[in-house]
């Protein structure tokens, strides 16, 4: 959780070194920490140039076996990664690894949500991601080729991270500072001029003043719009239900109702709504004529009559040699007649219902919908990763067909265009010379490759998304196509895994500017590298973005929090960090601040006290220091500050009414 190295185990174990095994050895040397590993069986090349030059040891055999984890060194161990492709080892490692090491942190691969909850509930320190759910997302965001970057949901908030090419029309362009954009919904977090490419990790390489500029490119994350709980969601419903029912019952709306259903009904459909008002007519009419004509009986027993009636029950009546009871020739007739609709109308009954059912049936024999025309996403390959994606872009309301080799259940995305067979030959069926984008994932990276080229010669003006596993073979596959994202699902995925066993929790993860992207949680501890510092000392020190903070568990939660919180033993924060973000957080190592706020002289006496309030708030000095600045003016505020934090003092002080200036320490 951020905690201080000292006294801790930096060591950690690896089993299974798969794809996703490997990634993780590799991202989690980045931290220099210890790592070993287990596989089942030495593989002969690993995909990982080195990768036995990065493990400290590695043990082949069966990570389930307790004698083999003792060899690994579980006892001693930090964390480790169950990352095996078979989720029952997974589960069963992490049993054993917990009886070995009552504290290890487990982080486990399986994909079964309920089963990781209550494993959870049981095991305690435990963690699981789906590999292939976790860089779903950004295979989908890379193929819309549009401003969004990332999309994920936080307290119930959905989150955007967009990237916007300022154009001379824009609303922001030569009439807000960069700072300016800040709100209690939006936090910038990249700009570059045109001609000027920032730095890889680049959060806060801008500078607040700046005006923003036609050409310019700003990255900025905003909350976007409420997700109501589940409470709301069913009141509105009822409310909405209500509304509409009430709307619907006026003459006008049912008239054009019956008039648009007669259009569109079948003869079947038009014969059963005419003989329903003819036998619901003569139900009222004989339960009205009974009664007028034996004032004795009940009106619920004429009703009855009626009913018995209308359901063929003349017999029941009248079957015996004489009628059991006077009765008027008139209402006698009235009563066969309305028998003989009856046992009519229960006729048409069956034969609607038949209709239904056997429409029913063939609705589940109902073909997916036609491959779209243009401006659509093609998606090769339907594994996990595919199904995943797929879905996503649906939710994003992405025209969209699939392709894939062999025949797919029909239960299986069955809104989705799908087209099978041969891969190359189901190319030519597709529409791909007008495809907007095609993410390529199939688990063959060469036939990726070959599958990525037909399209380029196709449709040189396809978005290109293609899945690699090999390090070595994404850089040829980036130089046949420049233009092409190429990407790694289980390095992405590896590097949500490596955090994780840091004791962070990973709630997501996006790729911004060609490197990975986490939204990590932190509960803040008493040992936390993070107890008692200002958010601002945390954003500028270690490179992070804090876009969530709450203080103790029953306080309500704030998005885009303000940097003069100072953080406390309780507190939850959640951040976007790179994977170097993490690495300085976990080491404690910020970088140091180098400015200084010279503060010339205030206009009032009130401006003096509210200036020594705005210097302690912001810079975290204590009031009194605050105020001793503020009795001697002109002065320069001792705490040293980074360059945001002091820019946004001295944009203070001069509302304020106080004057100040920033200054470079020497």
């Amino acid at each position: 959780m951020g905690e201080s190295n000292k006294g801790r185990k930096d060591s950690f174990l690896v089993c299974g070194l798969g794809s996703l095994g490997q990634y993780c050895v590799s991202v989690l040397k980045e931290f220099e920490v210890t790592v070993n590993a287990i596989e089942a069986s030495q593989a002969p090349i690993w995909e990982i140039p080195d990768l036995n030059d990065l493990m400290d040891c590695l043990l082949i055999g069966d990570c389930r076996q307790p004698k083999l984890l003792e060899q690994a060194g579980i006892r001693d161990c930090r964390a480790i990664l169950l990352v095996t492709s078979d989720e029952r080892v997974n589960i069963a490692a992490a049993f054993a690894a917990r009886s070995l090491n009552p504290n290890i942190r487990l982080v486990v691969r399986s994909a079964q949500e309920n089963l990781n909850e209550l494993l959870g509930q049981q095991l305690g320190n435990f963690i699981a991601f789906e590999a292939t759910q976790l860089p779903a997302p950004s295979f989908a965001l890379a193929a819309l080729d549009s401003e969004t970057q990332g999309l994920f949901t936080l307290e119930k908030q959905r989150l955007r991270i967009s990237t916007t090419h300022i154009q001379p029309d824009h609303r922001w362009c030569d009439r807000r500072l960069l700072y300016e954009l800040n709100t209690p919904n939006r936090r910038v977090l990249r700009h570059f001029r045109a001609t000027v490419m920032p730095p890889a990790n680049s959060f806060y390489q801008w500078d607040p003043d700046t005006r923003v500029q036609a050409g310019d490119t700003i990255t900025y994350i905003e909350a976007t719009e409420a997700i109501s709980p589940p409470h709301l969601q069913t009141n509105n419903r009822r409310r909405v239900f209500w509304q509409e029912l009430a709307l619907a019952l006026e003459w006008q709306n049912v008239r054009r109702t019956l008039q648009q259903f007669w259009r569109e009904s079948t003869q079947t459909q038009r014969v059963a709504l005419l003989s329903s008002v003819v036998m619901l007519s003569l139900f009222i009419s004989g339960a009205l004529l009974y009664k007028l004509q034996y004032p004795d009986i009940s009106l619920q027993d004429a009703l009855n009559v009626s009913l018995v009636l209308a359901i063929g029950g003349f017999d029941n009546l009248f079957g015996q040699l004489k009628v059991p009871f006077a009765i008027p020739w008139w209402l006698h007739l009235f009563s066969v007649g309305m028998t003989v609709a009856g046992t009519i109308f229960i006729g048409i009954l069956y034969a609607t219902l038949t209709e239904r059912v056997l429409a029913s049936r063939f609705q589940f024999l109902k073909r997916r919908p036609p491959v779209p025309k243009a401006e659509h996403v093609v998606l090769v390959g339907l594994g996990r990763l595919g199904q995943r994606i797929a879905t996503l872009l649906q939710e994003l309301k992405q025209p969209l067909v699939g392709v894939h080799a062999i025949a797919i259940d029909p239960g299986v995305l069955p809104q989705m265009a799908i087209v099978t067979g041969n891969l190359h030959d189901t190319l030519a069926r597709v529409n791909l010379a007008t495809a907007k984008s095609m993410i390529i994932v199939t688990d063959d990276e060469v036939a990726n490759l070959e599958i990525a080229l037909m399209a380029q010669a196709a449709n040189p003006n396809c978005n290109l998304v293609v899945r690699v596993f090999d390090p070595a073979f994404t850089q040829h596959v980036a130089q046949l196509l420049p233009a092409a994202r190429v990407m790694g699902a289980y390095a992405l995925a590896a590097a949500a895994f490596a955090g994780a066993a840091f004791g962070e929790n990973i709630l997501n993860l996006f790729r911004l500017n060609d490197r990975t992207t986490l939204v990590t949680e932190y509960q803040i501890e008493p040992t936390d590298t993070l107890n008692g510092r200002l958010l601002a000392d945390i954003a500028y020190g270690y490179g992070v973005v804090p876009i969530l903070h709450q203080k103790g568990a029953h306080e309500p939660a704030r998005l885009m929090p303000s940097d003069d919180i100072r953080l406390q033993v309780g507190d939850r924060l959640v951040v976007l960090a790179t994977l170097s973000g993490l690495q300085r957080v976990e080491r404690g190592i910020s970088k140091a601040p180098r400015w200084q706020v010279q503060v010339e002289r205030a206009i009032s006496e009130e401006a003096i006290f509210e200036g020594a309030g705005a210097i302690a708030r912001l810079s975290g000095c204590s009031i009194g220091t605050a105020r001793e600045v503020m009795s001697h003016l002109p002065d320069t505020v001792p705490t040293l500050l980074h360059k945001h934090q002091a820019q946004r003092l001295v944009r203070e002080l001069n509302k304020l009414q106080v004057l100040a200036s920033l200054v470079r320490a020497s």
